[in-house]
């Protein structure tokens, strides 16, 4: 039997904590994942690493474009571009314990939130949100069990976010089984910014003060290796919210008032949302040289939403040196019971969202990534610390391209520089 590598589950572990900034505060609009791509970061159980400093420097470039804007009642630009430079610290304090950081900036300049006054080039068009989030890792005494806490916060002109974690992994004896049991806890605080047509007094930078929202979410992981060719996972990702979930400076039209402007109001949504999202993911080594990788989640939530995602991605060993890992994913999705298209909407209705993220729609993503990592590394360098000498591991590039049938496309360019330090 092929074991599981303890490395795989502890590193999305130890990246919950650089994940929460993300999560608890999306960029407006953003279709295509959030901020910078996600790295694995090395396990204190591997041997290998013990002593070991590890760096991951990490940025995307995104690009979106669209005529359904939020903003302006779900017609409009959905312009949007997102630049997200990170870096992923990972430090051994011991054999068995170690810190993780994650730290960064994303950047992005939105069409569609410019909208808000109606006039270009406001300061809404553009924004940076500032992010940290520091994790702890530690194998206990058996050698096979790794507990984690972990913390943060993020940081915009108009929304702040404190998130905390705690992780739990459980290998069995003969490393063919593994559970893993995270929880995440988000405390967000938002500024009521309105369509500057609802705003008392006609002009103020600010609508209504300010507002909060909680998410809890409960990660569950199982994975087993089936044969000695293929492992299989199933997970699922519970997730609680109340608060504040609609948008105040989404416009909604009516069909009894027509799209004049000054006729809108601001989105509406329950304050509470419950996610049941379930997964399967099967990994098979068809050769040394190829894998396939396989991935379906069923979601379904009390918005209304049911979704199903299929996932292909299928490595190949061009050298030993080289992989190449062409992907593919399909999704499709229900409408939200709340969701109406421009001027569908009656003014009768509790709740109303013309938001194309809670409409239903298919989308294809498709796209080519590359990683080139020597056994001896690309490259070494000294250092400002004590000269210590770094090590160029490897280098990650990937290209996505994504594509609604409601006319939204997407392009996505990512980059992952690895580096250790003794």
């Amino acid at each position: 039997m092929r074991p599981l590598s303890p490395a795989v589950l502890t590193s999305a572990l130890l990246l919950l904590p650089a994940l929460g900034w993300a999560q608890a505060t999306p960029t407006p609009n953003r279709v295509d994942g959030y901020g910078a791509p996600a790295t694995t970061v090395p396990s204190p159980a591997n041997p290998s690493n013990h002593g070991e400093t590890e760096v991951n420097i990490l940025t995307s470039y995104y690009e979106q474009d669209g005529n359904h804007s939020a903003v302006e009642g779900g017609q409009g630009t959905q312009h949007l571009t997102d630049l997200t430079p990170t870096i992923i610290l990972n430090v051994p304090l011991d054999s068995v314990t170690r810190v993780s950081a994650n730290f960064g900036m994303d950047y992005y300049a939105s069409a569609s939130t410019d909208r808000i006054d109606q006039v270009l080039s406001s300061p809404s068009s553009s924004d940076t949100r500032f992010h940290l989030d520091l994790g702890l890792s530690r194998q206990l005494a058996d050698k096979r069990t790794i507990v984690g806490v972990g913390g943060g916060f993020s940081k915009e002109y108009d929304y702040s976010s404190v998130n905390v974690t705690a992780s739990w992994a459980h290998a069995s004896k003969d490393g063919n089984r593994e559970l893993s049991i995270a929880g995440q806890a988000f405390f967000d605080r938002a500024t009521l910014i309105l369509p500057v047509e609802l705003r008392l007094g006609g002009g103020q930078e600010h609508g209504s003060g300010f507002d909060t929202r909680q998410s809890y979410n409960l990660n569950i992981v199982y994975a087993q290796v089936l044969s000695q060719r293929l492992q299989a996972a199933v997970s699922t990702e519970l997730v609680a919210q109340r608060g504040l979930l609609s948008t105040p400076f989404q416009r909604v039209y009516f069909r009894e008032t027509g799209g004049a402007f000054g006729t809108a109001k601001a989105e509406v949504l329950p304050r509470q949302r419950y996610k049941f999202p379930v997964g399967l993911r099967l990994t098979y080594y068809a050769t040394d040289l190829v894998q396939v990788r396989g991935y379906y989640r069923f979601y379904n939530d009390n918005f209304g939403i049911s979704a199903h995602t299929f996932e292909l991605e299928t490595p190949v060993k061009v050298t030993p040196f080289f992989v190449l890992y062409p992907f593919y994913r399909y999704h499709t999705q229900t409408a939200a019971d709340y969701f109406a298209p421009y001027l569908q909407h009656s003014i009768t209705d509790t709740y109303f969202t013309s938001d194309y993220d809670l409409a239903a729609f298919s989308a294809h993503k498709m796209g080519l990534g590359l990683r080139y990592s020597p056994v001896y590394g690309i490259g070494r360098f000294k250092t400002p610390f004590k000269g210590r000498v770094a090590q160029f591991k490897a280098l990650d590039l990937r290209y996505a391209y994504y594509r609604q049938d409601t006319g939204l496309t997407a392009s996505l360019i990512s980059a992952d520089l690895s580096f250790t330090m003794p």
